[in-house]
């Protein structure tokens, strides 16, 4: 095409060089010049249509594999609600308290993925700080009050992988460490006291991401059904005499979790 071009532009200088000597024949050459422009013109489409195409390689497909072993730390929120009934010749009911609080933890487990199919088993440990208490409503000289100092869950696993990710859900065990205690509504001294560990069900949900080859976040829910326990005092119980205490306790938590896991990565391209 270049070469083309050089010769047109040399071909219309002579052009109009015998112009200016002979215009009848100057003429003749300005058709010729024009009718060779035209079939350029229309050749230029067939040449660009004989030309290579440009090929374009997609990017290969994510994969994702969620077989092996993994731990990891989360973080987040916790809400403990305690119904206190204090128990003698009969069960007399002392009002429910709830509180809020924060939870740090860490949790390790293993999974393996058949197709889209992933199934795993987990343990989870929590630090926890919630406390709460009320003025007794049987005694107001009095408060009553529970604290939930930590807690764990040993759960199975079943979930659905995407490209990158998973949304799974957990059930299985769930276990609470607890303090009761009653204090003077006035000064707050302490009375009496128990500690006790409660086991029950709990259910959950969870949304995980891999966002580099062996790193995963996520966030997750779980309701812990911790039911009632018995628990009886180091000293006098000040609200009934020689009452046990009956708590019945259900948890709620929202946590952020980022997990590492061994072997080969959780995201590739292939």
């Amino acid at each position: 095409m270049a070469r083309c071009l050089r010769a047109l532009a040399f071909m219309m200088l002579i052009a109009s060089h015998q112009i200016r000597s002979d215009a009848a024949w100057g003429n003749r050459m300005m058709k010729f010049l024009l009718g060779t422009l035209g079939v350029i013109a229309m050749a230029g489409p067939a040449v660009a249509a004989d030309l290579p195409a440009r090929t374009y390689q997609a990017l290969p497909p994510v994969i994702a594999d969620w077989t092996g072993f993994y731990i990891g730390g989360n973080g987040g929120w916790g809400s403990s609600r305690n119904c206190l009934n204090f128990v003698a010749s009969a069960t007399i009911a002392d009002g429910c308290i709830s509180k809020s609080g924060g939870l740090i933890g860490g949790q390790l487990g293993y999974r393996w993925q058949m197709g889209q199919v992933v199934f795993g088993f987990e343990a989870q440990g929590d630090w926890a700080n919630l406390n709460s208490s009320h003025v007794s409503i049987l005694n107001p000289v009095n408060t009553t009050g529970t604290k939930l100092n930590g807690l764990g869950l040993f759960t199975g696993q079943f979930g659905y992988a995407g490209i990158a990710t998973l949304l799974y859900m957990k059930v299985g065990a769930a276990v609470t460490s607890n303090s009761v205690f009653i204090n003077s509504t006035l000064g707050g001294v302490n009375l009496a006291s128990a500690s006790s560990t409660h086991w029950g069900p709990s259910l959950g949900v969870g949304f995980d991401y891999g966002f580099s080859p062996n790193w995963t976040a996520g966030i997750e829910y779980n309701h812990l059904f911790m039911g009632d326990s018995n628990n009886s005092f180091s000293a006098v119980n000040p609200i009934v005499a020689g009452a046990l205490i009956r708590i019945t306790q259900d948890v709620d938590m929202v946590t952020l979790r980022v997990n590492y896991k061994f072997g080969g990565p959780v995201v590739a391209r292939y």
